[in-house]
């Protein structure tokens, strides 16, 4: 039986959760529509076509990358919690991020969490190009952090793997670097780590 109430929103958390489930590739009219239990004219009607369905998309991860707010009692904790969410919606939507990439809104998509860090960066007592140096160190630490963790993940089966390779000699007189090195990287705490020396050195002490 055809549903009759339908609304855009609903199409377009149907479609989104399709592209981050299963790529934009998996996004055809006809399976949202089966998704949805309509008919593909009825999504015509709420959002147009695919392409301007895709658009909306597009748009609405610009939006929503525009609500990161910072947190913390200080600059320094702020900056942080900034770059942290930035990661966190960075990961979350990597096939909706692309599409945005693609559309050429990359600088539009990044602008408000950068005014963010600038607020926050302001009252720390940094200005002009050290301001916007801090900006760019932490936006580029982000991002570069991102494509580690997504490359690190498609890459296929080393061989030898890490573990093989920091055996105790490859360490010299540390075993217990050797074993840390060989046991899996912990990424979200290496994040953490390299954020807060980054920032600690872009703003001084806390």
């Amino acid at each position: 039986m055809t549903r009759t109430a339908l609304t855009g929103e609903e199409v377009l958390d149907t479609a989104a959760r399709l592209i981050l489930t299963h790529g934009p590739g998996a996004l055809t009219m006809r399976r949202l529509a089966a998704e949805l239990g309509t008919a593909v004219t009825s999504i015509y009607w709420h959002v147009g076509n695919r392409e301007s369905l895709l658009d909306a998309l597009v748009e609405r991860t610009i939006q929503e990358m525009g609500e990161i707010r910072p947190t913390g009692s200080t600059p320094r904790a702020r900056v942080v919690s900034v770059a942290r969410a930035l990661h966190t919606a960075l990961r979350e939507r990597p096939h909706l991020i692309a599409m945005v990439h693609e559309r050429g809104l990359t600088e539009r998509m990044f602008l408000p969490a950068q005014q963010a860090l600038v607020h926050e960066l302001h009252a720390a007592g940094l200005r002009g190009e050290r301001a916007a140096e801090a900006v760019r160190a932490v936006q580029f630490q982000v991002v570069g952090f991102v494509l580690v963790e997504r490359n690190r993940e498609r890459s296929p089966a080393q061989h030898p793997s890490e573990g093989e390779l920091w055996d105790s000699p490859a360490a010299g007189h540390d075993p217990a670097l050797a074993r840390a090195l060989a046991a899996p990287a912990d990424a979200e705490h290496l994040f953490r780590v390299s954020l807060e020396a980054l920032v600690a050195s872009l703003l001084g002490p806390a």
